[in-house]
């Protein structure tokens, strides 16, 4: 991963040093995945790009905000990455991560550790966990868009904003939801996925 790799992703130079952090992180992912599932095996190999990259292009997309909750982090995607790279260009950002596994959590916590990166992991079910009152709530790869927003309301603060990466079904996923869910999407086409679509979701309200 280059500076000018994540530049033309988030739209900001970013130091040598957090490309070494994320040069960190690559290298924890791959070594905990050998005993622990954080992310696919046939993905690994290509970790910049489907994993790093994807993560990215949310933080492109993302206000300006000082809270934001990363929902089913897994193996920290988005909301690692996110936090990575925001303490350099958006040091005001507070990144939290919400993981019930807690071998997943206990990766997220040393990643924090081995790059010290402050980002605050919460090892609990994300609809026990208490209610965030965030900015910004994101989430990967989790669940369908109606159990997502569910979830997002739970810990979203009023006039906040969720991004949600989603693959080929986004369109029917929003049919769907909007049974039950009122609110404003933008979607935006993916740079790393030509089937996938960033969510920027607002307005959030149950119908």
């Amino acid at each position: 991963m280059t500076p000018e790799r994540i530049s033309d992703l988030v739209g900001a130079d970013v130091s040598r040093e957090t490309i070494d952090r994320l040069e960190v992180y690559r290298l924890a992912l791959m070594k905990w995945s050998k005993s622990i599932n954080l992310v696919s095996r046939a993905s690994l190999d290509a970790a910049q790009f489907r994993h790093f990259d994807d993560s990215l292009q949310v933080l492109a997309a993302a206000p300006e905000a000082e809270t934001w909750v990363d929902l089913g982090s897994g193996g920290g995607f988005p909301g690692l990455v996110v936090g990575i790279v925001a303490a350099e260009i958006r040091p005001h950002t507070r990144m939290t991560l919400i993981e019930s596994d807690q071998r997943k959590a206990e990766f997220l916590r040393h990643v924090s550790r081995e790059t010290k990166v402050d980002v605050r992991v919460l090892s609990q079910r994300i609809e026990e966990a208490p209610p965030q009152h965030v900015q910004i709530v994101s989430a990967r790869a989790l669940a369908d868009l109606d159990t997502l927003l569910g979830y997002a309301v739970r810990h979203l603060a009023d006039s906040g904003t969720c991004l949600f990466l989603k693959g080929a079904r986004a369109t029917a996923e929003i049919i769907d939801s909007q049974k039950r869910w009122s609110y404003d999407v933008e979607q935006i086409p993916s740079r790393t996925d030509p089937e996938g679509v960033l969510l920027k979701i607002e307005g959030v309200q149950r119908v």
